[in-house]
């Protein structure tokens, strides 16, 4: 099979290679990629900037595809279903955190496309229990961010609680799509962007937005909660000094540069700052069954596998507008 794997922790690019097609083994399933989506953390991975995983490695955690090939004893699907593959590949099942449904913190926890070979390849295998059946009503490469911008943004968007004025910092792949999860549960969304970027902006008016600015400025009402998907540690007290008293910040990356020392006074009043770390399976089929009754609309760029590196200098560069998602195979 043809796939792009990272040969080298912080290379910042990807190679082009043949690999052997892999084979299910018990609970196991592999699936043909028909598309994967390009999210940031593939990027943090790719420019070294998360400890290294496992090496050689094919990167994209936003899977779509069919299955190819059970293993023994996997009994919820059947060969030729459209699936998804999220970043959480494996969870040990049996300590603490797992047993309580907080699978996301399992210490021993694998993770797609960083300690599991992801889909940038014609092919991948997966751990049956973390594999998904996909809604109807999307294309592929239109349901691979609902992979992962979804799903992470989804937990994001519950952290963040009920306020009605929510706010999202880094207009890209995730804030896109809970955007329209928050309009359509009628919240205002305030969208914040890199300055300058009108793309973003636009979109997020279309989106529903009641306004988008650049992160620099301030709205134009104080917020109840505010979602941090760009990787800029300096955004945690900008947002903390828009909150109302008791206001949540959710970081939602899993890298972001370091947070600078603030005033105390911005996070007086009950204020709180958390992260979310990855994402559990009753995530992922709240998400899924969520997503189409908005409905949730992707907006993506399409790259051929063989434009991997391509997408990521994008990505990188700031030139997505909205998701961007390799095509794989038909």
């Amino acid at each position: 099979m043809r796939a792009m794997v990272l040969t080298q922790a912080g290379a910042g690019a990807l190679e082009a290679a043949d690999r052997d097609t892999p084979i299910a083994l018990p609970g196991e399933v592999v699936v043909r990629v028909r598309a994967c989506g390009v999210c940031r953390t593939d990027l943090h991975i790719v420019d070294g900037e998360l400890p290294p995983g496992d090496i050689p490695i094919v990167p994209g955690h936003e899977i779509v595809g069919v299955v190819d090939q059970l293993g023994d004893g996997v009994a919820d699907f059947a060969v030729g279903d459209r699936v998804g593959i999220p970043w959480l590949g494996y969870s040990c099942g049996a300590c603490a955190y797992c047993r309580e449904g907080r699978e996301n913190l399992c210490r021993i926890a694998r993770f797609t496309g960083y300690t599991i070979d992801g889909g940038y390849a014609e092919y991948t295998v997966a751990d049956a229990r973390y594999v998904f059946k996909l809604p109807d009503g999307y294309s592929d490469a239109e349901a691979a961010p609902l992979l992962c911008a979804g799903l992470i943004g989804y937990r994001a968007y519950r952290m963040a609680g009920e306020g009605r004025r929510l706010g999202l910092y880094g207009f890209g792949a995730a804030a896109h799509v809970i955007a329209q999860v928050a309009v359509h549960a009628g919240r205002e969304v305030y969208a914040f962007t890199s300055p300058g970027d009108e793309a973003a902006k636009q979109l997020a008016r279309d989106l529903g937005c009641v306004w988008a600015a650049a992160s620099t400025e301030p709205p134009p009402e104080p917020l109840d909660a505010a979602i941090i998907f760009a990787p800029v540690g300096a955004l945690v007290p900008e947002a903390l000094s828009h909150l109302v008293p008791g206001g949540i910040v959710v970081c939602a990356g899993i890298h972001m540069s370091d947070v600078p020392s603030f005033p105390y006074h911005l996070l007086w009043e009950e204020r709180v700052v958390r992260s979310v770390a990855n994402l559990t399976r009753q995530d992922a089929l709240e998400f899924l069954a969520l997503a189409p009754t908005v409905p949730v609309k992707t907006h993506v760029q399409v790259y051929d596998l063989a434009d991997a590196n391509k997408a990521l200098a994008d990505l990188r560069e700031g030139r997505v507008n909205g998701a961007a998602v390799l095509k794989v195979a038909e």
